[in-house]
């Protein structure tokens, strides 16, 4: 083959080259811009932003007597959450909880009520929902013993903290299961010692996110 027809050849299969490298290239960027937003708009789906939530939830609690080197004993009791969002990923939360112990000491038992309030954030995603808080607001404590200077009453109110957070999982009606809730919860009963308990508490139930409108 001639050089001059040889080097023509060379030219057009070049610019073929060129031209199906440019085609590729645009085929490859359309089908990124198309890609892009629809699989946005899937994730938006997903993601659950502001739905409030409700939970009933069966709770153990922690404690420890403080008269005592070991004194470590447990409460039982259940509590009803609610979270309704306020901004974006952020929501007010409220927790109404109740347990009970029996003897924490040789013939006493514990009664507790805690009501708390205060910050939750939550990070949704499909049929889960992560969450975080920080709950503070009161508790009182009853039908137990409760040593003030100079006397010992059967009750006593305290300041209550709850910090946390926990995992729940929905199904596509809105009912789903609260798989776990971890809390350290800290209160000031009068107990002869410090006068302050440092409680962790393991909960876990049922749970309900209303749908959005």
């Amino acid at each position: 083959m001639p050089s001059k027809m040889k080097c023509e050849v060379q030219a057009i299969g070049e610019q073929v080259r060129r031209r199906r490298s440019t085609l590729v290239t645009a085929l490859w960027m359309g089908a990124m811009a198309v890609s892009l937003p629809v699989a946005a708009q899937q994730t938006s789906k997903k993601v659950r932003v502001g739905s409030p939530v409700i939970a009933v939830t069966y709770n153990l609690e922690r404690g420890k007597v403080a008269a005592t080197s070991g004194g470590g004993f447990w409460l039982q009791g259940a509590g009803v959450d609610v979270a309704v969002p306020v901004y974006n990923r952020f929501s007010i939360a409220g927790n109404l909880s109740g347990a009970h112990a029996s003897n924490i000491q040789p013939g006493v038992d514990l009664n507790k009520l805690s009501y708390v309030g205060g910050p939750r954030y939550t990070y949704d995603i499909s049929h889960f929902a992560i969450f975080g808080q920080g709950l503070f607001g009161g508790a009182h404590g009853f039908e137990s013993t409760f040593p003030f200077p100079g006397a010992v009453k059967p009750s006593a109110n305290s300041f209550a903290m709850q910090l946390g957070g926990g995992l729940d999982i929905f199904g596509k009606n809105g009912l789903g299961v609260r798989a776990f809730e971890l809390d350290y919860v800290r209160t000031g009963f009068p107990n002869n010692g410090t006068n302050s308990q440092n409680d962790f508490r393991l909960g876990f139930g049922v749970s309900y996110q209303f749908k959005r409108k």
